[in-house]
């Protein structure tokens, strides 16, 4: 936008000029683009350590695993699920941490899961913890073999 006067000499520059600028821009984002994957590569030298579940394994947990069809096992147990505020009650005394970790199948419903919840802390549970990979084939398997050695 120039003001125009009636004198040509003292004519105000009020315009930018944003090409410059633009090219600036463009040519600052094709050095990051060239230069960013070798941030990257120079991260191969290290060796990130795996994270087990969270949990760990020499802990007393009580765990409470629900299969694809809505059978409910603590610690391998099979239980009924109207007693699983008994049975949580009835094992916390024996628990190093009063802490639930739920494991289930992805195909069961929330409302299971709520239904553990809802047992744990009705228990007094302090903590529980969701596990964050389902029951596998094989671990359902393991549960219902373990579960009827137990039985017989």
């Amino acid at each position: 936008m120039a003001f125009s006067s009636s004198n040509k000499k003292n004519k105000a520059f009020t315009e930018i000029n944003i090409t410059p600028l633009t090219d600036i821009f463009l040519v600052l984002l094709i050095i990051m683009m060239v230069v960013a994957p070798t941030f990257q590569s120079m991260d191969n030298a290290i060796t990130i350590p795996e994270i087990n579940s969270g949990v760990s394994i020499e802990q007393k947990n009580a765990t409470v695993s629900i299969t694809k069809e809505g059978l409910m096992y603590i610690n391998g147990k099979e239980i009924n699920p109207d007693s699983l505020i008994d049975e949580l009650v009835a094992l916390k005394p024996s628990l190093e941490k009063p802490e639930v970790v739920v494991k289930a199948d992805e195909n069961v419903k929330s409302s299971e899961i709520m239904k553990v919840m809802n047992a744990a802390q009705d228990a007094e549970f302090k903590k529980l913890i969701v596990a964050g990979e389902p029951l596998t084939k094989k671990e359902q398997k393991e549960l219902k073999t373990n579960s009827n050695k137990q039985g017989a």
